[in-house]
Order: structure tokens, then sequence, then C-alpha cells
């Protein structure tokens, strides 16, 4: 074990001194009280009784003793300071951005934002919506294109979904050739290469300045401006590109065009990018929004979320996502993308970052970055440098014969990073913090005089003409107060995490204390380039080593790599590494994975990424993995085997007894076992997947190790593989330090992915110590248990494993209940936004029940909480069912109630209004009112809006 964490500084002075105390909710007594109820007598009596022996692992977890919170920022200030923040011109997608202070305190650093989760109950996600739409209008609007999703993961990935789409829309059957500008930002293109390989694409890297080469092809993606920095015009190429029936990725920079003509305008079928110069920190490569943008016809083709617009139950507008939400879910192995989240914080932070400074303010920080980049090019050509573009935005390329590493050494002594792009050329990209010092400095750096007057280098015939951002909210909030006031709106229109607790299944939305958040807007973290000198980060590869170190002991693997920036990339890589690790042996025809029918949706989809044939396995009666289909289907492929992807403890909320022997099953037939780590919170010092059998997993920081959902976003999803895998981990082109030489490539943009949140999952683990993480474990399993233990009487629970007993989330079954009643899980769903909770999952991975995961951050008054609203709520189905309540005007079938609906005068329904409102007393002192009632889906879907509606759509 090579993880140090610093030792603790003091023993804890009293009970509930140590860290873990505070993360469990449950006190000592209470958790005594919670397991009277459920049977048991102990903590270690209820684990023995739920975890099959066969899984338990045989050794502690050998990490250091937990920190408290003083000595664990301590140390992360100590590795914060080995990190060297030097100003910033290295440019390639990245840039220095200046977030502002009332976006970075009042969204970036506050739980009622961060700790949201993706909108599935959009009537209580409003406020987090209207913040997405206000996304994609900013992104519809620069790009030029009519649709743009609620983000991506980062602009690598975006272009790669791009590439993927347009093969998609052109319909073709054979895989056919991808063609690549080589101006193209490097690690886009190796991205790129990376998921078209799986896929049989032919990705083909040419200088298309000069137009296309001879070929078929399905799809273009062009770089606008260039990586070199080149503005050119694309409609030529773009022109060329649709004559062979062919589609056209542009990867845009959002500040560019707000002077540039928007690519949409000169033909492009697909914008992607990213947003992150608009003010999200550079975090050493992430977390940013990425993004994407689609012309008219292709719309319902688009990977991701979508935000539209749709009506209430009395017709007022309402946010909601629309079309592809939750699509893996559905489609599985016909899903067009393995994406089911994005990165809805980062999202919401470049779009108020668009709304704090209005058109009239982007414009003005484009044209000062420019203006910058013009100075340092006249300088140079004063100087006698060769400045290799006449036309560029912000980015300048000198041509300096043998003197690239000398140039950038002296740019370094002054403060300053540029980009060596090989021994003759230099890259300096300017941006929003750029200023004359910066200038000086560059221009000393070469060796060139300060300059006179610079010319303006964009070209006149490429400079922007149409309107954008013209919407109201994006020129109604120019004070702080006016800022504030509107953040604060629509921040208290959701329900997030600081509000109540959000008992999702499959989700895990534990405590992100404040501790484990703190360091990640410090500027050591947050101001790194992610391709700065390795030298200037060593403290983040010393905290990544020592986080891929800890989680390697956690799960019993040999390696982890944290590049995959959410879990459905982990899974893409976990599965790349297979088929790479079949193909060194000479199996690559190896193509089947089996996939059990209760499995997350994006397993089946990440399967077809990787190439791979999708192969169902049933599941018996008691929801696990049904052993006689197993081995039929074994048999029945055979050396075509690839692997098997599982999901532990099951998606339906079981140890399986039989995993072990499902392990077995697919080794010997010469697969490898992919065990997805979405329900790892149910494992962690219990027992260790690459011990039991899995060769490879994916973990989620943004569940088992506290990272926020943020609304949906942001994400890690790194993988963790046993030693014969570990040559085939994600590597990247730029970074010789973050993966094996031989890897698969990279999967995300960014060497080390997001990480300027690994600072929390880094926290998380320190402060919690080897006994404190095998606690929270046992208290995710007691909770769980004790919920289903009290909602079994009211709400059958679905699936249960040994003795009865569930792990670390129970599924309420209602389906006998809508029968007999008509009242459905949805109803229950939003009649619990009454009682002013989140609902559980909803109708997965059985349509018509609850899935209920409690996690061990909530207390005992907060579980019973729930449990006396969800009792409650049983109550008034049987006043439905006795007759006692209207079978369709009742409060379940009407929820949720707004105030406006309550205080109409035309209230017509035949139960009171404080049965509407008021179910239970303790809400006559603390009330949520959700701000629109039950939003009509297939509405909303039918009449498409995504992005700002008209002022006048919101009139009464």
């Amino acid at each position: 074990m090579t993880a140090q964490f610093f030792a603790p500084v003091a023993a804890p002075q009293h009970p509930r001194a140590a860290f873990a105390d505070r993360h469990i909710g449950p006190s000592p007594d209470d958790q005594a009280r919670m397991l009277a109820a459920i049977g048991y007598a102990g903590v270690e009596a209820l684990i023995d009784a739920a975890v099959p022996a066969a899984i338990r692992t045989s050794r502690p977890l050998d990490l250091p003793p937990a920190l408290s919170e003083t000595a664990a920022l301590d140390r992360l200030r100590e590795l914060a300071a080995r990190n060297t923040v030097r100003t910033s011109m290295i440019g390639l997608g990245y840039h220095g951005t200046i977030t502002p202070g009332v976006i970075m305190r009042n969204v970036l650093e506050n739980p009622g934002w961060y700790t949201a989760y993706t909108p599935y109950q959009p009537e209580i996600s409003q406020g987090r919506l209207e913040a997405l739409l206000n996304f994609q209008t900013v992104v519809s609007d620069l790009t030029g294109l009519p649709v743009a999703n609620a983000s991506m993961l980062d602009e690598a990935t975006a272009a790669a979904e791009g590439m993927a789409l347009a093969h998609r829309v052109t319909k073709r059957k054979e895989p056919g050739t991808f063609l690549v500008d080589a101006d193209v930002l490097p690690q886009t293109i190796e991205v790129v290469r990376t998921r078209a390989v799986p896929l049989g694409i032919e990705v083909v890297v040419a200088d298309l300045s000069g137009g296309l080469p001879e070929g078929d092809v399905f799809g273009v993606l062009l770089q606008y401006p260039g990586a070199s920095g080149a503005v050119r015009d694309l409609e030529p190429v773009i022109a060329q590109a649709h004559e062979r029936g062919a589609q056209a990725v542009v990867a845009a920079d959002l500040l560019a065009l707000t002077l540039l003509r928007p690519p949409g305008e000169s033909g492009a079928d697909i914008a992607v990018g990213s947003a992150q110069r608009f003010g999200v920190p550079l975090g050493f490569g992430g977390p940013h929004a990425g993004y994407m943008a689609v012309r008219e016809g292709i719309q319902r083709q688009l990977p991701g979320r979508l935000v539209g617009v749709s009506v209430d139950a009395d017709g007022a507008p309402a946010h909601r996502l629309a079309l592809q939400t939750r699509e893996q879910h559905i489609r599985r192995e016909k899903a067009t993308s393995n994406i089911c989240t994005a990165q809805v914080l980062l999202a919401v932070m470049a779009a108020m970052y668009a709304v704090y400074h209005g058109p009239e303010g982007l414009a003005a920080i484009a044209q000062r970055a420019h203006r910058r980049a013009a100075e340092i090019a006249a300088g140079l050509r004063e100087g006698g440098v060769e400045v290799v573009h006449g036309a560029f935005f912000d980015t300048v390329l000198a041509r300096v014969p043998g003197r690239a590493a000398q140039v950038a050494e002296a740019a370094l002594e002054r403060g300053v990073n540029l980009r060596p792009v090989d021994a003759d050329h230099v890259g300096i990209a300017c941006d929003e913090r750029t200023l004359p010092a910066h200038v000086t400095a560059v221009l000393e750096a070469f060796g060139a005089p300060e300059p006179g007057r610079a010319a303006e280098a964009l070209p006149g015939t490429l400079r922007r003409e149409s309107p954008y951002l013209t919407h109201p909210v994006f020129h109604a909030h120019r004070s702080e107060t006016a800022m504030l006031r509107y953040l604060r709106r629509l921040q208290d229109r959701d329900v997030a995490l600081d509000r109540s607790m959000i008992p999702l299944g499959s989700c895990t939305m534990k405590l992100n204390a404040t501790a484990e958040m703190e360091p990640i807007t410090w500027p050591e973290f947050a101001d790194i380039h992610p391709f700065a000198p390795v030298d200037q980060a060593a403290g983040y590869v010393e905290l990544i080593g020592e986080l891929e170190d800890a989680l390697a002991e956690i799960t019993g693997y040999a390696k982890v790599s944290v590049q995959p920036n959410a879990g459905s990339q982990g899974e893409l890589a976990g599965l790349l590494a297979i088929r790479g690790y079949h193909a060194s042996r000479g199996d690559g025809h190896r193509d089947v994975c089996l996939i059990p029918s209760s499995a997350h949706g994006t397993n089946a989809a990440s399967a077809v990424m990787a190439g791979m044939r999708v192969v169902v396995v049933t599941c018996d009666d008691g929801g696990n993995v049904d052993l006689d289909d197993l081995h039929a289907k074994i048999g029945k492929h055979g050396d075509r085997l690839a692997a098997i992807m599982v999901t532990y403890p099951s998606t339906h909320g079981v140890f399986e007894e039989t995993i072990t022997d499902v392990c077995a099953a697919v080794h010997d037939a010469g697969g490898q076992v992919y065990v997805d780590g979405a329900n790892l919170n149910a494992l962690v010092g219990l027992a260790r997947p690459g011990e039991f059998g899995s060769d490879v997993s994916h973990l989620n920081l943004h569940k088992t190790f506290c990272i926020p959902h943020g609304g949906g976003g942001p994400g890690v999803g790194p993988i963790g593989v046993r030693e014969h895998l570990a040559p085939f981990l994600p590597n990247h082109p730029l970074r010789a330090e973050a993966g094996p030489e031989g890897g698969v490539g990279p999967i995300s943009a960014a060497p080390w992915g997001s990480a300027g949140i690994l600072p929390i999952s880094w926290a998380y683990i320190a402060m919690m110590g080897p006994d404190g993480l095998t606690a929270a474990t046992e208290g995710a399993i007691v909770a769980a248990n004790y919920l289903a233990a009290r909602l079994a009487p009211h709400y059958p629970v679905l699936y249960t494993g040994r003795n009865g007993l569930v792990a670390h989330e129970c599924i309420a079954d209602l389906r006998k209940i809508t029968k007999e009643t008509g009242i459905t899980a949805e109803d229950v769903a939003k009649r619990l936004i009454d009682y002013g909770f989140h609902a559980p999952t909803l109708s997965f991975p059985v349509a018509g029940t609850l899935m209920i995961e409690p996690t061990e951050s909530e207390d005992l008054a907060e579980l019973d909480r729930f449990c006396d609203a969800m009792i409650e709520i049983r109550r008034e189905i049987q006043r439905v069912a006795d007759g006692g309540y209207d079978h369709e005007d009742n409060p379940l079938k009407n929820a949720p109630h707004t105030a406006a609906s309550l205080i109409s005068d035309d209230w017509k329904h035949p139960y009171t209004r404080a049965e509407a409102a008021y179910p239970v007393p303790a809400l006559r002192e603390d009330k949520y009112w959700p701000p629109v009632r039950r939003i009509d889906q297939a509405y909303g879907d039918r009449n498409l809006v995504c992005s700002c509606p008209p002022p006048e759509a919101f009139e009464d």
C-alpha cells in the first residue's frame, strides 16, 4: 500500500468527534433501535446474515488511520502547495477564465445546487431545468443551430459522439470513413480514434485547408478556430462534404463565436465544443461542460440530455427532460449513446456566466482576448519572428526554427506557460485573464519589442452579423443583487440534499461534506492547466496516485485509472480493456458480452460501443441471474464469449448467492468478468470485487465516494483492473504519465479526467479511514433493511436475498396496488412532493415499482419521516380503495399541489385544501411548495421547445 495520508494530529476528544460519526447519520443508540426493528441484536449479526460468506474479504482495509477534518485539510493544503500556478497561455481548448464571485459562492460552492440530482422528477427540478434551458439557448444562439443539448462530458467525447451521430444520420450500414482535419485539437483526434476502432470506423486525419481529398466519407470534423489558432472560412469544405452525402461536424469555441460567423450559418450539421471558458475553472482538465448542437431534422437522434418546455396540469409552462431521457433503460443495446448524464453543475455555471455578462459583456471579453493576441502577433513580426497565420482569434502560432523549447523556457522564467508545438513552433493563447504585462513577458521571451498599434486579425468576411442572446434573461440581471436573487429564486424551486433526503435507488445520494468540497475552489487546484509542465502539478500527481492506490486497495484490483469522467465512460474503458486483452492473445474474435436482463441500461449500450454483441441472460423469480440460462448462453457462444457484465449487489438490490459461480463459469469459458461498481456502497470494507472473481469494475466516485451529483453531473467513473488487464488501461497522447504505453487510447479529453474534483473523494477516504469506510457500508445495509422492515407491511418488497434481507436498497412493489386501486407508482412519487420529498427511483429496474436507497448518511429521524410519509400515502391509497376518495379526483392523482392551486377560487376537488397541502402536521412548520403541478410529458415531446421561450409564454 503506497497511499500515505497524514497521521491524525490528535485523538478524538468526544464520541462524535470523528468525521465518520458525522458522516454516518444514525447514532449507536439509533442504530440499535433500527436493528431491533429488523430483528437482529447487532450489526455484525445482520451483516453475516445478509452478505454471502463466499464474497466476504478475509482481510481488513489496509489504509492509513482516519484523519480529522483539520488534518485532512492541512494535508490537502500541503499537496496544493506542491502545485505551481503559472499564467496559462497553452490553449488547446482550455483557457483561463474568471468565475464571478456571485456564481462561485452561490452555485459552485452552494449545496442547494451541487447536491441536486438528475431532474427525473421535473416538478421539483424547475430551477436547474431553467438554468439548463439557458445553457441550451447560449449554445444554440452562438453556434447558429436550432437545438442544443443540456451538455456533454467534454469537447473530445462530444466530438466522438458527433462522429457517431453523423454515421447514424447518413444511415450507412458499413462502418465507413470519418475525415478529421489535422488542425483539430490533438486530444480530440485521439479520443475520436479510440471510439472509432471498436466500431470499425476508419479515421483519416488530413490537412483540409485546401479542400477534401478524394474518397467516400460519412462525416468530416473541423476545428473553428483551429488548434493552431487559424481562422478560415469553413463553408467551402462543408459544401464539399454535403456534395458527397457526408455530415459536417464543427468543434467551435463559444467565446470566438461572439465575434465570428457561427458554424450553423456556414452549413454545419453538428457543432461540438466546450463551455469551460465561460467561467468554469481549469481544474487540471475538468469537470467542464461539453456541448452539442444540431441542425433541424436530427434533434431526435441527439445524444445526451435535452431540456424541453411543456405544460403542467393547469396549462402553465414547465420545464422537463425531453425525448432521450434515460433512453438507455428503454433501448438498451439499440441506444444511440451510453451517456445517461451530463455536466449539469458546470453547464449551470456557464449559463449563469452568460446571464451575468450578457451578449455585450461576452463580446467585450472576446474582443479583449483577440486584441491581446493581435498585440503579441504585431510585436513578434516587428521582432522578425514569423507569425504563421494572418487570421486568428486568440491564439498565435510563431515559427522559431530550433528555438521552441528555448522560448518556452524563457516565458516560464517570466511566469508564463506557452505551448511548444514542436521544435520549430510555439503556440500562444490569450484569454480573459491575459493582461498587458503578460503580452510584455511573452514578447520578451521571444526577444521581440513592445508592439506598436496592432491590427485586427479577424477576416471581415467571417465577422458575425447575426444577433445572439436576445432573450430577456441575458439582459435582466446586471447588478449583483439581481443576479444573487435570480440564483436564489431558481434554487428555491428545487429539492436538493440540503432540503431533505433523496432516496433514489441505484444512485447513493449521500452526504457530500463541506470539508470534502472546500479544496476544489483553491487556486492551486482550480487554476492548473491539464497540459502544464508536469512538475507544476506535483501535488495533483501525488494526490491522484494516493487516490488510485486507495481505490485499488478497497476494490482488490491491481491498478486503477481515474481518467473516465463519468460512469458510462468507465464502462466503455473497462470493456475496451477486455477487448484489448483478448486481441493481445489472438482472441480478437471474442465479441459476445452477456448482460443480465436486470442490468443498468448503459451496460448494453457500452458493450455495443466497445464492438461487442449483446446477449441477454434472464433472471429468475428472485431477481438473480438464472444459472441455467447463463450456462446455456455460454454453451451456445462458447469460444466467442468476451465478457459478462453484472452489477453487484444486483440492480434488484440483493446480494446474489451465486456470483462466484457466475464468475467461475465465465472464466472457464475464456471470458472476462466485468462487475458494474454502481452499488459498491454495499461492499466497501466487506468484500472486494477483485477478490471474488471480477476482472474489471468501474467505480462511481459520484456515488460511493461522495462526489456530489450537481443536478446530473459532474461524475467520475474510474476503472480498477486485475494485473493482466493493466496494460490496456486508458492512456493519453499528451501525457505519458497518465497511462500505459500500449493502452487503449484516451477515453476523455484530459489525462486524468475530471481531476479538479478528485480531492473530494481523497478527503472522504482520508477522513473516514478503514474503520469508517466499513462502518459506512454497514450503515447503508442497516438503513436499507430498516426501511424494508417498516415499509413491508404496507408495500410488498419485491426482491430479497438470504434470510429475507436486502443489500443497500429495496424495491417497493406497487403493481398489485395499482391493479386494485388505479393508483400508480408515479402517483406516489408525485404525492411525495407534497410531503417534501424527492421520489425514489421510479419504475426501474421494474416497471410499476419504486426503488429506495436511504444511504448511511440519513439519521433515524429523517428515515422515519420518509417512512411515515410513505405509510400515510398508503392510507390515502386505501381511502381510494374504500371509496373515501374519488378514484380519479383525489390527492394522489392530482399531486403535486402548488400554492397557486390551493388559493384558487376555483377549488372543486372533493377533498380539502388542508388534505392536499398538509397531510401531516409537521408540514405546517416547514413546507416545500412545488412551483408547478404535474407536467404533461407527452405534450412536451410532441411540441418540442428546447431554448428559452419568449416571455409571452409565461404570461398568465
